[in-house]
């Protein structure tokens, strides 16, 4: 599984959003500095999330982005499936893939398979309340790269 840039933009601005929850909203230019994401790309990435009903946005000049949910209902899991698709670190996982010959012969499948629950069982376990109690024990600044 590879996390695109844009999932990766999107679990930085989760993480942020868990990380100051219950303190207001957070505006683009304070995520973008915080995450160091370019301010239009993380503006796409956060509408993307709106849609996906992670965050919130208030307008105005008091606006910013809020989490939709309390950071404890937010597992990292639901983020990259919504943002960058199935984990699967190659196609022929899915189960409905019909692009290879041999996909019945093939032990890499298998290897892959596993692979690939292995990774979800992780995301799927870990919520950004999680991430966040980490961030905060780990460094006064967290480093969000992923």
């Amino acid at each position: 599984m590879r996390i695109t840039y844009r999932g990766d933009y999107a679990l930085r601005a989760v993480l942020d959003l868990a990380l100051h929850y219950n303190q207001g909203v957070v505006t683009i230019h304070e995520l973008a500095e915080r995450a160091d994401a370019p301010v239009k790309f993380l503006e796409q990435v956060l509408l993307d999330l709106k849609k996906g009903r992670f965050v919130e946005s208030k307008r105005g000049i008091n606006g910013g982005y809020l989490l939709s949910r309390h950071p404890k209902n937010i597992k990292m899991g639901e983020v990259v499936r919504f943002i960058d698709g199935p984990i699967e670190p190659i196609a022929c996982v899915e189960e409905r893939y019909s692009g290879c010959k041999s996909m019945g012969l093939c032990v890499l499948r298998n290897v892959c398979k596993e692979v690939a629950m292995a990774t979800s069982n992780i995301v799927d376990k870990v919520t950004f309340e999680d991430l966040a109690v980490q961030a905060k024990a780990g460094k006064k600044e967290a480093v969000y790269s992923i």
